[in-house]
């Protein structure tokens, strides 16, 4: 049975950072593409990035420059850092993986 959960969400100040974990099971995770998604409160569920198997990657241009995924396969672990955090960041952040596999999701606030 596949499982995702994330982790690392919290309240943060603009200009502030987080970073948010993905923790996988039940999946060769080291062959996975994993997606970071987010929902602000109200709105629609939109992409925020992914991580390759070979570690590639690539960003909304909303995040870019400022988001980093990475992964750590001994772990089965994806990360999302965030650096300079607008207002506008604030959602809950969610994981994905092939087969339509979601986390519950962690809440991110920025306050501004």
């Amino acid at each position: 049975q596949v499982r995702l959960v994330e982790s690392g969400g919290g309240l943060v100040q603009a200009g502030g950072s987080l970073r948010l974990s993905c923790a996988a099971s039940g999946i060769i995770f080291s062959i996975n593409t994993i997606h970071w998604y987010r929902q602000p409160y109200g709105k629609q569920r939109e992409w925020v990035g992914i991580i390759t198997s070979r570690g590639s990657t690539n960003y909304a241009d909303s995040v870019k420059g400022r988001f980093t995924i990475s992964r750590d396969n001994a772990k089965n672990t994806v990360y999302l850092q965030m650096n300079s955090l607008k207002s506008e960041d604030t959602a809950v952040y969610y994981c994905n993986c092939p087969g339509n596999h979601w986390g519950q999701g962690t809440q991110v606030t920025v306050s501004s």
